[in-house]
């Protein structure tokens, strides 16, 4: 086993399990994916974060609701609230109010952690070794690639989640600006040359803080988020609460 720390971002880990016939079931699947992610990383060190309540780019995004795309009145089944309940009891996980798990990976990212996601935000925007737990696989993404990404998602938005980028600029055209000047300073004449000084400079940094990942605290106070709490590695062999503890789990 290495010393590497594996931060595991955790909202999809409950995406994949809510789906079974049983809370029994799922949590058989939470722990089963979870020891297989540490093993695959080569480790018994984590970190693991979830997404609690709206972030603060809901307050950010003006030209459309944050995520408005996403299937509305359809509610998440009870299962994934006792999923999300029982990775915070039983494994430690935690959370940050008006912060994403996607943040907080890349908040306490450092050379000596696997970052552990199937997110493609967080696989092609962070630098350095990721483990797909979707796919079962290693990525690693260079300073240069995730400066690159970071570009072209400005450029053309994050239809996933709902965020505009410049009108009719899609992957083919973003992709082919950034070949020529991979500088967020393009973007920004990109947006300029559409909507004007103003309107441009505006939707820029719209666009720019919806998909950009925060870093660090400093980042976090200014899109209002404090307190954001030190790091706390645990381990899965001598810290993990015991499962004869008498909790209801």
């Amino acid at each position: 086993m290495s010393d590497k720390i594996a931060l595991i971002d955790a909202d999809s880990l409950l995406y994949y399990e809510m789906g079974k016939p049983t809370l029994e079931e799922a949590i058989e699947g939470i722990d089963s994916r979870i020891e297989q992610i540490l093993n695959f990383a080569g480790t018994t060190k984590y970190m693991g974060f979830l997404t609690l309540s709206k972030c603060f780019r809901y307050n950010v995004a003006k030209t459309k609701p944050y995520k408005y795309n996403r299937k509305g009145g359809v509610g998440k089944p009870p299962i994934f609230y006792a999923l999300k309940e029982y990775v915070q009891q039983r494994w430690g996980f935690y959370g940050v109010k008006g912060l994403e798990a996607d943040d907080l990976v890349a908040i306490y990212h450092t050379e000596d952690t696997v970052i552990c996601s199937p997110d493609k935000d967080v696989l092609k925007q962070l630098p350095g070794t990721h483990f797909n737990y979707g796919k079962m696989e290693f990525v690693t993404t260079s300073h240069d690639d995730a400066y690159s990404f970071l570009c072209v998602q400005v450029l053309m938005g994050d239809s996933t989640d709902g965020i505009p980028g410049i009108p009719k600029v899609g992957p083919k055209t973003a992709e082919k600006w950034v070949a020529e000047d991979c500088s967020l300073t393009m973007v920004l004449e990109k947006y300029t040359e559409k909507f004007g000084i103003h309107e441009g400079i505006t939707k820029f940094a719209e666009t720019f803080n919806l998909v950009y990942l925060i870093t660090s605290s400093e980042e976090a106070l200014r899109v209002g988020v404090e307190n954001i709490p030190e790091a706390v590695i645990l381990n899965s062999v001598e810290e993990k609460i015991d499962e004869t503890d008498g909790s209801d789990w």
